[in-house]
């Protein structure tokens, strides 16, 4: 079995944001840049998966040149291999899942991975997009079960199960939890509650350094691939104020009636 696990570079959640002067993008000196989380734990399932079925791991990223750095960090993980479309002018979700679409037709995997969102922009869109250009079924916000039997051992559903050419997957919905079958190929989106990424060992950071990253331009894969939704500017959030301890209720209405204007 195949698998394509989706890998985007974002900047470290830990590091704080600061907005240019003149509101057209954020300070990138010295900012340092991970794995999109929900990338990571994706790649940590597909890896679950790839190990129960004797299959293979492919990395895919559409990023900077300097994306190589968390393909490699997936490598180190356990990944097979890598696939690099390098495009330094930061596309939207379009013109990447068009790339991603080039090859993943050329790979012909059994299964896609990817986290449900970035944390960069949050907009949740790639894949739904790549879904739907490539005419498969997708379950979104994949996620686990878990219930307790007695006081204690923790029972774990398994969220994601492959046989017979179908995905069982169990999905997040507003009301809890929702079973879906997905014929194969198909997409999957993961969520936070999915599973807790590995750390990479330092033997699988050694192997990575000798494991195959194909690198492709972005152009040669989209015809156009110049923007369809661009950042017009940006401005950081007003600071907030620091909190007050309340001595009873009383107060804690009356600020929140006379102060706050909320009631």
């Amino acid at each position: 079995m195949k698998i394509i696990a989706i890998v985007r570079r974002v900047e470290d959640p830990e590091i704080k944001i600061k907005v240019k002067a003149d509101g057209s993008d954020i300070e990138t000196d010295q900012m340092k840049y991970v794995i999109n989380p929900f990338d990571e734990i994706g790649v940590e399932e597909a890896l679950r998966v790839r190990d129960s079925t004797s299959g293979e791991l492919v990395v895919a990223c559409v990023g900077s040149s300097d994306s190589t750095h968390q393909i490699r960090t997936a490598l180190a993980m356990g990944a097979d291999r890598g696939l690099h479309v390098v495009a330094n002018d930061r596309p939207d979700p379009n013109a990447q899942a068009s790339a991603l679409k080039k090859l993943i037709d050329q790979e012909s995997p059994d299964l896609v991975i990817l986290g449900k969102q970035c944390i960069d922009d949050d907009m949740g869109q790639l894949g739904g997009i790549l879904a739907d250009q490539l005419g498969w079924g997708q379950a979104s916000f994949a996620s686990k079960e878990e219930s307790l039997e007695g006081e204690e051992e923790k029972k774990k559903t398994v969220a994601l199960k492959i046989a017979d050419g179908k995905a069982e997957v169990l999905c997040e919905v507003d009301h809890g939890l929702e079973a879906l079958s997905l014929t194969l190929p198909a997409i999957i989106t993961t969520e936070l509650r999915l599973n807790v990424p590995r750390y990479a060992s330092l033997p699988g950071i050694m192997k990575a350094k000798k494991k195959k990253i194909e690198s492709f331009e972005l152009a040669s894969l989209v015809d156009d691939p110049s923007p369809t939704v661009k950042v017009v500017t940006m401005e950081a959030p007003e600071e907030r104020q620091a909190g007050v301890t309340v001595p009873d209720v009383a107060t804690l209405v009356d600020k929140l009636r006379n102060e706050a204007k909320v009631l």
